[in-house]
């Protein structure tokens, strides 16, 4: 299924009425899940007013790292996972209840930097990858400097933030340095933990908030974050070349432009009749688009307790609906009403 419409709200009018709790229907019925630190922040707000219109309903989420929450999913000691790097075959062949895998929200990585003085930055498709490889290793760069005219880039290294844990975010991210660049796909490649390069200018933290506190208590750092955290924090981000040569800065409209050209799978997932709704965007055609987006997983038991999988039928709907209001406030890609109706059919595969 190509996913060419606009992302906007304001397809989802008229999709509230849909939406009927009955805060009497369950007692106390709790849902646990962990995983994705890059949803964590929409999450944290979805699962706490759900909770809160729901008597008897508590969600809780704990943000680990995707492949933590993978990990915790296939070991059954949680209710459902978060996931930026959705799951491979493998890992879906080792849950024993069966696994959905619904894209619930989208939003784009960015680099995000701690540079005195430098209020723009642009980053050309030959550079950033570079600088991941520890290829480039110096502000002043020429190759920076090049793209950077009347800028005044310091002279001095440049510290690399990379996560610690294993991360969806990292997954994506490391997809698409090695789709744009040989070099990066040969020495480090794509992965939740990649090996990234021996040295003490790399620096390792956990999860996106980590990343994002260490590159703003590091001055010459740079690192990769979602795009909430870095609007949620201030923090300032760089412009990147995108396929088509242009630069372009992160936000509603150049992300939406990058998902317009994702494409869903037309099969089902591996040993199952669930639709597999796992696609990826590493390297997004257009002008407008903004390089580096994906979708992000809420990964749900195929086969569950009736009553769990009543509340997380109606957790899907609920985030499928209200909770897409605040996508783009929170810094994420509103899901594009054709999206929204595939979810919505797929989570009817909770059971």
């Amino acid at each position: 299924m190509r996913i060419s419409s606009l992302l906007s709200t304001a397809v989802l009018s008229g999709c509230l009425s849909a939406v009927a709790f009955s805060p009497a229907a369950f007692a106390d019925v709790k849902l646990i899940g962990s995983g994705a630190s890059f949803p964590q922040p929409i999450y944290a707000k979805w699962f706490k007013d759900f909770s809160a219109a729901n008597k008897g309903v508590r969600v809780d989420y704990q943000s680990k790292g995707s492949g933590a929450g993978i990990q915790d999913f296939i070991n059954q000691v949680v209710d459902f996972a978060g996931s930026d790097a959705a799951m491979s075959d493998e890992e879906i062949g080792q849950v024993k209840s069966g696994a959905v895998l619904l894209p619930m929200t989208a939003g784009e990585i960015v680099l995000t930097y701690n540079l005195k003085g430098v209020e723009e930055l642009k980053l050309p498709r030959a550079v950033y990858p570079a600088i991941f490889t520890g290829e480039i290793t110096r502000w002043n760069d020429p190759k920076i400097a090049e793209a950077n005219p009347g800028v005044d880039l310091p002279d001095e290294d440049i510290t690399v933030v990379v996560r610690s844990d294993s991360s969806g975010t990292t997954y994506v991210f490391t997809g698409h340095l090695a789709a744009v660049d040989d070099g990066f796909k040969d020495s480090v490649g794509q992965g939740k933990s990649p090996q990234w390069p021996k040295s003490d200018k790399f620096v390792k933290a956990p999860k996106n908030d980590g990343v994002t506190a260490t590159v703003k208590q590091t001055p010459g750092a740079i690192g990769y974050v979602e795009y909430g955290f870095a609007k949620l924090t201030k923090a300032p981000v760089a412009m990147l070349e995108n396929q088509s040569g242009a630069f372009v800065a992160p936000g509603p409209e150049s992300g939406a432009a990058a998902l317009a050209s994702a494409e869903f799978p037309s099969g089902n997932l591996p040993g199952s009749d669930v639709p597999d709704l796992r696609a990826w965007i590493y390297d997004p055609e257009g002008e407008k688009a903004y390089p580096i987006a994906t979708f992000t997983w809420l990964i749900f038991p195929e086969t569950q307790d009736a009553e769990k999988a009543q509340v997380a039928r109606d957790l899907v709907e609920y985030c499928l609906t209200k909770g897409q209001q605040s996508a783009d406030a929170m810094g994420y890609i509103p899901l594009p009403a054709n999206v929204v109706e595939t979810v919505r059919e797929v989570s009817q595969k909770i059971q």
